[in-house]
């Protein structure tokens, strides 16, 4: 499957763009921020991305001159109301961009995607449905980290038996459980910022979250740190970088150990 990129503020149109495009493409959700974008765009590396206009009169500008500027071969889709799209026509100076005019179909965007990156549509769906078939039955990992290569190292690793999301964050993270519920969480521990124990506590606080499985992963090791790690009760925790034989059989141990999913 081909990976978009899909930006803007997290509302309703987002979330439903979203589950439509998941349908049929890898998609990761991302804030308006550029900084943010920027640590997205090299992690994820995608093949179209996609700006979400709507609520966006307050958009960080610097993030088109980015994409022109360092990622111009990356085709970049707008999508938002005349009015809204009309703020940023300005920013449009070539070929990589193109707008859609809000209230528009999800067929219609679909058709979008797959002429900007010269996609055949119907193979496309067909491609889906088949990918569909083959993970139907594969759990999900959402594996948490501000380090890109990290990030890119457990997806390599996990991959081929799990469904694996990343996400740079724990506010990324957030967003990725509402959107998509996971089996299981590995959390970095030290992460800036929102850290893993302050994003264990926000899963922890929320009835619908608090079930999943999360184990940590920690690059420091010291005793007083592995104390503070098994405080606060993780599924289990792991030294950085793991060992792939030993993450596996730990996974696979906590996922037939769990309780169902509510």
């Amino acid at each position: 499957m081909k990976k978009i990129l899909l930006v803007g503020k997290l509302n309703t149109v987002m979330k439903e763009t979203n589950k439509f495009l998941s349908q049929f493409f890898h998609v990761q959700l991302c804030s308006e921020n550029a900084s943010v974008l920027e640590g997205m765009l090299k992690i994820i590396n995608p093949d179209l991305v996609i700006i979400s206009l709507i609520g966006a009169y307050d958009i960080d500008t610097s993030i088109f001159f980015m994409l022109s500027d360092q990622y111009s071969k990356i085709p970049v889709l707008t999508i938002g109301t005349k009015e809204e799209s009309e703020a940023f026509f300005k920013y449009y100076e070539s070929r990589q961009f193109e707008n859609l005019i809000r209230p528009v179909e999800n067929t219609i965007i679909m058709s979008a995607i797959c002429k900007k990156l010269g996609l055949n549509e119907k193979k496309v769906e067909k491609d889906a449905a088949d990918e569909r078939r083959e993970h139907s039955g594969k759990k999900r990992i959402l594996v948490v980290d501000d380090n890109g290569t990290a990030l890119r190292t457990m997806k390599a690793m996990l991959e081929e038996y799990y469904d694996v999301a990343l996400a740079i964050s724990g506010a990324q993270a957030m967003t990725s459980i509402g959107k998509k519920r996971p089996d299981l969480i590995l959390l970095d521990y030290e992460m800036p910022v929102c850290d893993g124990k302050m994003t264990l506590e926000m899963i922890r606080a929320d009835d619908d979250m608090k079930s999943i499985p999360v184990v940590f992963l920690t690059a420091i090791n010291d005793r007083t740190n592995i104390e503070a790690v098994l405080k606060l009760k993780p599924a289990g925790y792991f030294l950085k970088p793991p060992i792939k034989d030993r993450l596996l059989a730990e996974i696979d141990r906590i996922l037939n150990t769990a309780p169902d999913s509510p």
